[in-house]
């Protein structure tokens, strides 16, 4: 949730922000009422208490010819006071879900309107070309016999898969790569669990607009994640870090789940667009200040990761619509696929700045002047992706070869033994 106090004494700030997304700034009036509504319910109810509570002095010292007339207000009071407390429950609940339609406030610059408003920061390197017709990533993965969706479908249904031989070592390269990278630079490796509760997903923003995307075990009221920036996220819920040393960095570790609602036809061939993958997420926890700085070092880890696999890639910064709730800007690093002839999304980075981190009370004690430690406030919040399964479409397709063959990246060779060429399988 966004700061109340900005809300209240800045809407038209707030406003700006939900027009930038595309969202109707009547959101934000609505929830500057009930949050009123929900605040006078309080106000009216602790108002009733103090009259119930003086009330019940006055009967217990009364005499005893009064105490009949009085006990009988006093049976008023109280089903007044019952009342009351009703209408608070009802006007929190009417605040929540007002509240939960307004969304992080983007941040100056991020571009304004939908998925294709987005803008490019840069490229790096040049789209692979070849002298002869190049395969797509499942034809490559058939013939090297790394992937296998026909199995895939048989066993567990549309949109997966089994990596199988080189697949199954790329990925397992790929991902131990990035931890350790991520280990290089200062995050602390984590393998969390992928089932979390309600209060965790939703703290973090995915019981939203992208609820329908998320598979729930009803039985246990427990939701699959779809990254592991989710409980990475609740780790510190309810806590106050010291940041004194500076920000909190993990990279998880996880398989993720994605019911990859909505994008019926789209992406069926192969391994973009799937239910089940491995992800590699970095984490931050860092203060409201430090945030952009960190949010720059996320993204250069990652194009550092794409450029040492030789993958050719644009960075963009994806505009206002196309974020998700929590985030405050996004940048997007897009690898060049080449028998599509576009770049795809490889990864991406949010600043979330304290949105999830008021939602899920993570706090710290900020510096004040002259030494010691001030009232607490909360965290800000940052994720990133340093490697995942679909990275092995743009690394198949960018260092094919005429025969079929792949050529491994230099970097990924000690993670396979030294091999150097993936070949097809007879």
């Amino acid at each position: 949730m966004i700061d109340l106090a900005l809300l209240r004494d800045n809407p038209d700030l707030v406003k700006r922000s939900q027009q930038a997304r595309g969202e109707s700034p009547d959101t934000v009036d609505e929830a500057i009422e009930a949050d009123r509504a929900r605040r006078a319910a309080i106000t009216a109810f602790e108002e009733l208490r103090a009259a119930q509570n003086a009330h019940g002095k006055t009967v217990a010292a009364a005499p005893k010819e009064d105490k009949p007339a009085l006990v009988a207000q006093a049976k008023e009071l109280s089903d007044r006071v019952k009342a009351a407390q009703q209408a608070v429950t009802a006007a929190e609940e009417a605040a929540d879900a007002a509240l939960a339609r307004i969304e992080n406030i983007v941040i100056d610059g991020v571009p304004a309107g939908g998925e294709e408003n987005f803008v490019t920061v840069r490229t790096h390197g040049q789209p692979a070309s070849f002298d002869f017709e190049p395969l797509d990533h499942l034809a490559l993965g058939e013939k090297l016999g790394a992937i296998d969706m026909e199995r895939g479908t048989k066993v567990s249904g549309s949109r997966f898969y089994f990596l199988t031989g080189i697949g199954a070592r790329l990925e397992y390269a790929i991902m131990s790569l990035a931890l350790q990278r991520a280990v290089d630079a200062g995050f602390i490796p984590m393998i969390p669990p992928t089932l979390v509760r309600p209060e965790v997903m939703r703290g973090t923003g995915f019981l939203g607009q992208h609820a329908d995307e998320v598979y729930k075990l009803e039985a246990d009221d427990l939701y699959l994640v779809g990254t592991s920036e989710v409980p990475l996220a609740g780790y510190h819920m309810g806590e106050i870090l010291d940041l004194t040393a500076g920000p909190k960095r993990y990279a998880g570790w996880s398989t993720c789940y994605r019911r990859e609602a909505g994008s019926y036809g789209k992406d069926t061939r192969g391994i973009i667009r799937v239910h089940q993958f491995n992800k590699l997420e970095m984490f931050v926890y860092t203060t409201p200040e430090d945030a952009e700085t960190e949010h720059l070092r996320l993204v250069a880890l990652q194009e550092q990761m794409l450029q040492d696999l030789g993958l050719s890639y644009r960075v963009i910064d994806v505009a206002a619509g196309d974020l998700g709730s929590s985030a405050a800007r996004k940048y997007d690093v897009e690898a060049w696929v080449p028998t599509q002839g576009a770049y795809r999304e490889l990864t991406s980075t949010s600043n979330c700045t304290t949105y999830q981190a008021r939602r899920l009370d993570v706090r710290h004690r900020p510096a004040v002047e002259g030494g010691g430690a001030g009232k607490t406030a909360p965290v800000a919040t940052l994720n990133g992706t340093l490697a995942t399964t679909r990275w092995i479409v743009a690394l198949l397709e960018t260092h094919q070869r005429a025969d079929g063959s792949v050529v491994i990246p230099e970097v990924l060779r000690p993670y396979l033994g030294g091999l150097e060429v993936a070949e097809p399988i007879a």
